[in-house]
Formats: structure tokens, C-alpha cells, sequence
């Protein structure tokens, strides 16, 4: 699912067959039908489905969204801030459990944060004001660079340093880790804020620069309109040379190795031998650039653009990246633009959510043992690792019965499902914090020390052998994740808990919604991106060209249907920018319920299409929902739910008719895998 669900553990999937456990035999599961239902299931099966929910459902002052997934992270941050908080009082309490109290505290001592006011700052914002020529700066914008990154497996390709880096194996040597350089240098979340032609981002982009300079003028600084302006238009020509986010997503484009001896040649104006150096990278022979274009155009923009433009920007995203550790009026600023303006949320979190936001950013293996120590049960990892096995059975199945799959193709997908590591609940190695250094008077500090922690140990892995079975997502996440290199799932604790799973809960309801998106994620796996790698993660070309033009055909109309939704009357869904994750929705729910049908063939298919649509209530600012159509690569939920109008038995279940407005003509159904 890449955005909203993941887990962990140590569960290799082996053998194409595995049996298939049926469910113990007992009463049929009655659907929870609505009660304040008043549209047909075949109108809009998401109001009906979510009618009582959707008619109390408020979202919080301080939330742009509400959500089944926002809830369960709601409770389950409840559970971990009671843990953190009784840390002090465990005499039991090992020391990365006291460095996670530690960092919580520095953050929570409000009054310390504001009795220190920018000092723990000042030495970096003093360093850029010293910069004296483009080589200093050099260096300065080389020692931004974080692992803060990851446009395969979590689709995050925002950094507002200069560039983003990701550690990972190779697009084409899957036994040898690789850094990746990603596209940054924006304050807004994606080059259209900066491009688009239209009064609501003409509006946006004011606030932005008001927003530089307010910041500015809060650390002190003099002439504070001209400095914003000066950083923005540093930004917008940045944005020029930025990928859009349709093909940021496309894999082919992003697999461009260059030497470290290519960067003078292809991207002049840089002294890329002093940034890598700086970096850490001076090592490094080759790199893979995600976003070559981008690449070029720092290098550009580093000669064009004037010294005091780079010290403005340098100085902002320094302020701007650090205001939640800084006082109060930085972080009120910082949520005026970010959370009310961009978001449209009214209020900023309570400081304790905050301050678990920080400590979850800053040490999140830390924090995830404490929760998978007290709150996830063995027996829910059993079940749910069975019910992987069941739909992983039924996706083979799936191949097998395809018509227009060459026996080669078949072969090597059959191949990647035997191959498939499924991680459940937690990672068989968590991250260590031995070497982070946490001071219970210095969030500040804490935050810059674990970011560059992180950093390090993900320049080590390229000294490292490839771990396949290495997690990208911390346990505490309500969310879920297939990595296609790896080729490989996730799926955290946090997720595996109602409304999503019940180890005791009815099969209905448990493969309607947590099954779907376990037949979600493996089905990334044959995606439009997933499917370009084979079973040992290798970026090849495994299809025939008569199914390659197949699979392409039927995408395309994936496509086409998305596209046909607007959530807003100037603003339609980009079918091709949600591609990936609707031909998952559609064929991860089809798996689901094989497996479902399988388990349980009496039961009734009413209660598995409600337990589907259920997790995706969601009830979201229009703002909000105007970003997320505009930049993310998921459907927004409401359509998401849509993907049942492809599976026939859908339409049984409900009786849906051909004057109801989600009915499809047989032939008109999307059908892939």
C-alpha cells in the first residue's frame, strides 16, 4: 500500500502450493448492513457502506482527515505515550528505553525549548552567514544531505535539502547496495505549487513567500521580504528542472548510473568531487540518479544564482526543517502555513502528539520494540501469516488460470510468489541507537544527532552485504508496504489490530479488509512498476511481448477509469499517477477474496465487500484532499472503494443493476491479474 499500511517479521513464503487452511465450520457471518443508509449499494457503495460512520464522523481541530487508519493510529499512539511516559518509574527499563524517554522529555520541556530560544541553532545559521564563495558553499550543501528519502517502497520523494538520498541494491545489481540522489530544495510539497497557472496556487505561492519571510523575521533577520523573495524564485528555478510526479514514479526513468566521474561532464558548475567528499561519499564510484534533470540543474543554479540567494535558502530550510524543536512562535508559524493554509487544519496537535512525532522520526525501531513487547500477541502474527499464505495461494491460482500468459511469464511470476519474504508484525533486527547520543535539555540537538545517525548507517550499508529481510517501516506504523527490489512485504504491528484484523473476528470481515490489503501488497508485485522486476529484484524485462501489450491494454483502461473521477469540479483524478496502486486495489482484492471463497464457500460475499469498504472510511478537508489528488500516488479512499465495481461478484452480492451508477457492462470491467 506504500502510504497508509505496513509490518514485520521473519516469514519466507516457500513453495508455489501451500495448502490452504479451511475455516472451522459455524454459523453464516450476518452483513452489518447500515442502518442510516439512503443510497444504493450500486449508486455509491462507499456512502453505503460507511453511512452511520460517515453521518457522526468529525475530524479533529487538529487533523486534515479523518480515517479507520487515522483512529487506529489515534489509539495505538495512546498505548506507545503511556509506555514512554512510565519509563522514569521502570527500574526495569533497559537504555534504549530510557533514550526514548529521554528524547521524549527534551522535546515536552517547553519552558527549557524557550529559555534557550535559537542558541542551539545559532552555530549552524553563524556557518552560513561565513560562507564567503560558491566553494564553501559547496561543502555547506553537501552537509545537508540525509536519508530522508524512498521513491520506490514508501513513494516519499520530498527532502527540502538540496538533494535526497536513498541507500538500496541496485536496479541492476540486486546483490550490491547503491546510492540513489533524488530531486529537493522545495519548501512546497511538489514543483506544481511553483508552476501551476491558476488563482488557488497563485494565492498559495503568496503565502509561501509570507511565510519565508515570517520565518526569517522570527530568527531576526534583517530585510526579511527581500530574503523570501530571493529563496523563492531560487526554489521556483529548481522546480523547472524537478521531474513531475507521474514520472517520478516511472522506474525506467529513473535508472541512470553515472560515475563519479560523469557529474563534472554532465552536470557542470559543481565541484561534485568536494560535495561527495563532504558528504561521504568520496568513496563512491557509481551512483544512481532517480532524477538526473534535477541533478544537472543544482549544478546549474549553483553558478547562475547569486551567493546571497544560496545563504537565504541555505538559512530557511535550516529554520524551517528544525521549527518543531524550536520555540514556540517558530512552531506556531511553521503549522500557520504548513497545517492551516496547505492543509486546512484549524489547530495545531497537542504538544505530546508532537513530541511522539519526534521521538517515533528520531529512534522508531526504539519505540516500535516497546510496542510490539506489550501489545502484539503471538498468535495474531500465526493467524495473519496464514492468511498470507492463503491469498499468496490464491494469487498463484490467479496466474494459473490467466488465458493470455505465455507459459514463460507464468513461470517467472509463479517464480516471484515462491520467492516472496513477508515480513509480519516486527523485523527479525531492529536499528540500534547505541551510538546515538540523547540528552533529556536538548531536543534540538536530539533531532540533529539521530538524523545524522540515520545517515550514517545508511552510508554503511554500502560497504554491506544486501539484506534481504531489511525493513523499511517501524512496527507502531498503521500502515503496510511491498518492496519490490527486495521483493519483499511489511506488515507493522500497528495494522494488525481492528477495525482492520481480529485473530477472533469473523473471516469475512478479517480478508475484506486486512486480506485485501495483504492481496494489496502482494499484488505490487504485478503492478505497473512491480512487475518490471523478476524474482530476484533485477529491473528486467520478463514478459512476452503479446502479454506486455496485454497487461498494458487492461492498465490502460485502469487508467481511463480513474481519470473519469472528479472529486472536484476543476479537479479530476490522475489515473495514471494512481496506476500503480489501483490495479493493486483491484487485483489484491480479487486474490482476497479467492482466498476468502476458498476458506469459507458458504459464506456470505456481502460481509467481505462491507469489511473492504469499511477500512476505507475517511472523511477529509477539501485542501487536504486537493494536495493528495494533486501529488500522491493513491486514489483518494472514497474512490478507492470504487474497485469493486470490477469483480462480478460484487454485483451479486448486492444486486446491482445497470441503471445504478458504479455498474460496469461485463465486458467494460477492468480485469488484470
Amino acid at each position: 500500500m506504500h502510504a497508509p499500511i505496513k509490518t514485520v517479521l521473519s516469514f519466507a513464503l516457500a513453495g508455489a502450493l501451500q495448502a490452504i487452511a479451511p475455516a472451522c465450520a459455524g454459523p453464516a457471518e450476518t452483513p452489518a448492513v447500515p442502518a442510516a443508509a439512503m443510497v444504493q449499494p450500486g449508486d455509491d457503495f462507499f456512502a453505503y457502506a460507511n453511512a452511520d460512520w460517515l453521518k457522526s464522523a468529525q475530524i479533529p481541530a487538529d487533523r486534515g482527515s479523518w480515517s479507520s487508519m487515522a483512529q487506529l493510529a489515534e489509539e495505538t499512539n495512546q498505548r506507545i505515550i503511556k509506555l514512554v511516559e512510565a519509563v522514569p518509574g521502570d527500574k526495569q527499563a533497559d537504555a534504549e528505553a530510557l533514550k526514548v524517554s529521554d528524547y521524549y522529555r527534551a522535546f515536552m520541556d517547553e519552558a527549557a525549548i524557550e529559555a534557550r530560544g535559537l542558541a542551539p541553532m545559532q552555530p549552524a545559521l553563524k556557518k552560513i552567514a561565513a560562507i564567503k564563495d560558491k566553494t564553501e558553499l559547496t561543502r555547506a550543501l553537501a552537509a545537508t544531505l540525509r536519508a530522508d528519502v524512498d521513491p520506490l517502497n514508501n513513494t516519499e520523494f520530498h527532502t527540502e535539502n538540496i538533494l535526497g538520498l536513498w541507500v538500496a541494491q541496485g536496479l541492476n545489481e540486486p546483490k550490491r547496495n547503491m546510492p540513489y540522489l533524488l530531486q529537493g530544495g522545495l519548501g512546497l510539497p511538489d514543483r506544481v505549487y511553483y508552476l501551476e497557472d491558476n488563482e488557488r496556487m497563485h494565492k498559495l505561492r503568496t503565502a509561501y513567500q509570507a511565510h519565508i519571510a515570517a520565518m526569517f523575521k522570527l530568527a531576526g533577520y534583517s530585510d526579511p521580504e527581500t530574503r523570501a523573495a530571493r529563496v523563492y524564485e531560487l526554489e521556483r528555478k529548481l522546480a523547472l528542472t524537478h521531474a513531475s510526479r507521474e514520472d517520478s514514479a516511472d522506474v525506467l526513468k529513473a535508472n541512470n548510473t553515472w560515475r563519479a566521474a560523469d557529474f563534472a561532464k554532465k552536470a557542470p558548475g559543481m565541484d561534485w568531487k568536494l560535495f561527495f567528499h563532504t558528504a561521504g561519499l568520496g568513496r563512491q564510484q557509481q551512483f544512481m540518479l532517480w532524477h538526473p534533470g534535477a541533478v544537472v540543474g543544482v549544478a546549474a543554479l549553483l553558478k547562475e544564482c547569486s551567493l546571497d540567494a544560496w545563504k537565504d535558502f541555505l538559512a530557511f530550510h535550516t529554520i524551517n526543517t528544525n521549527a518543531a524543536h524550536l520555540p514556540q512562535a517558530f512552531s506556531e508559524q511553521h503549522f500557520d502555513f504548513y497545517g492551516r493554509t496547505l492543509g486546512g487544519t484549524p489547530q495545531m496537535a497537542a504538544r505530546w502528539k508532537r513530541g511522539l512525532d519526534a521521538v517515533n522520526h528520531g529512534m522508531p525501531d526504539a519505540v516500535g520494540k516497546m510496542y510490539v513487547a506489550k501489545y502484539f500477541p503471538p498468535e495474531a502474527k500465526a493467524k495473519l501469516q496464514q492468511m498470507v499464505a492463503n491469498i499468496v495461494h490464491a494469487f498463484h491460482g490467479r496466474i494459473d488460470r490467466l488465458d493470455w500468459m505465455a507459459p514463460a511469464t507464468r513461470k517467472e511470476a509463479h517464480a516471484k510468489l515462491d520467492a516472496l519474504y513477508v515480513g509480519v508484525g516486527y523485523p527479525d533486527k531492529f536499528t540500534s541507537y547505541a551510538q546515538l547520543a540523547v540528552k533529556a535539555d536538548d531536543a534540538y540537538g536530539n533531532a540533529g544527532r539521530a538524523s545524522r545517525l540515520r545517515y550514517v548507517q545508511q552510508l554503511a550499508k554500502l560497504n554491506q552485504p544486501v539484506d534481504g529481510k531489511e525493513w523499511c517501516m517501524p512496527p507502531q506504523l498503521v500502515n503496510a508496504v511491498n518492496m519490490p527490489m527486495q521483493n519483499a512485504l511489511n506488515f507493522p504491528a500497528a495494522i494488525l489490530q481492528p477495525p482492520f484484523f481480529d485473530p477472533k473476528g469473523p473471516d469475512a470481515q478479517n480478508y475484506g479488509a486486512i486480506g485485501a490489503i495483504i492481496g494489496h501488497e502482494i499484488s505490487h508485485s504485478f503492478d505497473d512498476a512491480g512487475s518490471q522486476f523478476d524474482s530476484e529484484g533485477r529491473l528486467r524485462d520478463w514478459w512476452t511481448p503479446a502479454d506486455a501489450a496485454h497487461f498494458k491494454t487492461a492498465s490502460g483502461a485502469l487508467v481511463a477509469q480513474y481519470s473519469g473521477y472528479k472529486p472536484f469540479a476543476d479537479l479530476a483524478i490522475n489515473g495514471q499517477l494512481t496506476l500503480s496502486e489501483n490495479l493493486s486495489d483491484l487485483a489484491g482484492l480479487a486474490a482476497s477474496y479467492d482466498a476468502f471463497k476458498i476458506a469459507n464457500p458458504q459464506a456470505d460475499d456481502r460481509a467481505f465487500f462491507l469489511g473492504y469498504a469499511q477500512g476505507w472510511r475517511t472523511v477529509t478537508r477539501e485542501p487536504s484532499l486537493r494536495r493528495q489528488v494533486m501529488t500522491d500516488g493513491h486514489a483518494p479512499a472514497q474512490w478507492r472503494t470504487y474497485t469493486v465495481r470490477n469483480l462480478d461478484a460484487w454485483y451479486k452480492a448486492f444486486n446491482v443493476q445497470p441503471n445504478q451508477q458504479l455498474y460496469l457492462a461485463p465486458q467494460q470491467r477492468v480485469r488484470v491479474w
